[in-house]
């Protein structure tokens, strides 16, 4: 388990959807990797809402996970 101070919010921006099952296929290949916590894909906006350690799985690493699930994304702002 994750001390809630290691933990990092990171928001990325998706494109590509075409359909609601884009979101979960998203969900399950980011929350796969060691050190996520959470994962919320909002399907209207393209908005990946993760959280993470990112000691273990670093900006970069959920950017490629994204793009393993078959969508392009990047990091967000907001």
């Amino acid at each position: 388990m994750t001390n809630i101070a290691d933990t990092t919010h990171t928001l990325l921006r998706a494109e590509g959807f075409s359909c609601p099952s884009c979101v979960s296929k998203i969900e399950k290949q980011v929350g796969r990797l060691d050190g996520v916590e959470n994962v919320t894909v909002h399907f209207a906006s393209g908005r990946v809402e993760i959280d993470h350690d990112e000691t273990k799985a670093s900006v970069d690493d959920l950017i490629a996970a994204v793009d393993k699930a078959g969508y392009k994304s990047k990091a967000s702002a907001f």
